[in-house]
């Protein structure tokens, strides 16, 4: 994006005193003040006041549901359009990277060592602010490269693969260290990290796609959605048709993802209308201008097929009342009706990998997930959860629980 064009984003916002759109960013992060910076052309003081709060600009600048948290809360927002937070904050982040702003350290180097299980966004945002502050840190990741769902999930179209590389160097240079292809539960255990670590800090995402529990779900041509934009290992969809069911942003990169690969039709199936869907508004804009199609207040009941998937039995939906403005998805009696297909997919949520949770001997919460105080302890008292395998709020940012905790889970950890 030119300069020009940035500076009249940036002088677009009204420097509220009130600052609502920092309000509604979940890390916190001084909007009005790094945008001020901008406007007056400061670009490395807006990139230090960003630092303050996270490492992982150009990141959340390009995915983080901004209509729903900073922009969503934007008084501009309320007659017109909002302020483009996003794309300010996405600018600085890969200013940075190119003019090689380092990540700076506040605290003196202490005598803790820190382990952090998982690569990913929450990972490296805890590694990053830890290091910041002195500790010794060293981060184990199951995969050959850092990133977690950044590489291993979100589509290269909606976030290039080489930015997230500069991040991960960046980070790493605050002195990290990596141990790569170490799994929990398979060449890693916890036991063995308790020994040679004063805390440990779970954070190996949650990346299993939940299931339906529908007939027809273990036919051949029924994927989840997580596993493939994870492992990359699709199928041949040329000229096929293919259902994707859901309406979050693993529905929509899935979705994309397989138009990208020829397929005949793509059909998204979701059972609230699309105003209730958790995806960002831009996303579903980008996959119905590719050419998805979408079916709402549609749920899918059956899948059909002797072997493979060959048609899917669906129902629509009506929306009832039920709790103030909440309305619930409500089958209509007699409204099946059949479409064929060739695939579907699954992407109506995730969950953790039970066999690696039931190995940690942690507490589990009321959803299955490891269980954790307010400051992110776990039953047992040197080990720490954050990021996805714990229960968290719609709509966080990614590593948002890390940096939100992190001074108060510090105090507590190394007191």
């Amino acid at each position: 994006m030119e300069i020009e064009e940035i500076q009249k984003k940036a002088e677009y916002c009204l420097s509220c005193k009130t600052k609502s759109c920092q309000k509604g960013c979940p890390l916190g992060n001084d909007i009005t003040d790094f945008i001020a910076c901008i406007k007056e052309k400061q670009y490395k003081k807006a990139y230090e006041i960003l630092s303050n709060t996270t490492v992982l600009e150009s990141v959340c600048g390009r995915i983080c549901p901004h209509f729903k948290q900073c922009q969503g809360s934007c008084i501009r927002g309320i007659k017109g359009e909002a302020v483009s937070i996003g794309e300010l904050e996405a600018f600085i982040g890969d200013m940075a990277i190119k003019e090689n702003w380092k990540i700076e350290k506040i605290g003196e180097k202490k005598d803790k060592k820190v382990a952090i299980v998982g690569g990913g966004p929450a990972g490296l945002t805890a590694a990053a602010f830890l290091a910041k502050d002195g500790f010794d840190v060293t981060i184990f990741e199951k995969y050959q490269l850092l990133g977690g769902l950044l590489v291993h999930g979100i589509p290269d179209f909606r976030l290039p693969k080489n930015i997230v590389k500069e991040i991960v160097e960046k980070i790493l240079d605050l002195g990290i260290k990596v141990n790569l292809g170490k799994e929990l539960g398979k060449n890693l255990s916890l036991e063995e990290l308790e020994k040679n670590f004063d805390a440990i800090l779970l954070c190996f995402g949650a990346n299993v796609s939940s299931k339906m529990g529908i007939e027809g779900e273990d036919l051949e041509g029924v994927y989840g959605g997580n596993e493939l934009l994870e492992n990359g290992n699709y199928p041949d969809f040329e000229g096929k048709k293919v259902a994707v069911i859901g309406g979050g942003n693993t529905a929509m990169d899935t979705a994309r993802t397989i138009n990208r690969k020829k397929a005949k039709k793509v059909t998204v199936i979701y059972r609230r209308a699309r105003k209730q869907m958790p995806a960002e508004d831009e996303e579903i804009e980008s996959a119905i201008e590719e050419g998805v199609e979408f079916l709402f207040q549609n749920n899918i009941v059956k899948i059909l097929g002797k072997e493979k998937v060959e048609k899917i039995e669906c129902i629509k939906t009506e929306l009832i009342k039920v709790e103030g403005d909440r309305e619930k998805p409500v089958n209509i009696e007699n409204s099946n009706y059949l479409l064929d297909m060739d695939y579907v997919v699954m992407a109506v949520g995730s969950k953790p990998q039970s066999e690696v949770l039931e190995k940690l001997n942690l507490e589990k919460n009321e959803w299955g997930y490891i269980k954790s105080d307010e400051n992110q302890m776990t039953s047992q008292e040197k080990v720490f959860v954050a990021g996805d395998i714990m229960r968290r709020k719609v709509n966080s940012c990614v590593g948002c629980e890390v940096r939100k905790k992190r001074s108060r889970g510090n105090r507590k950890i190394f007191k």
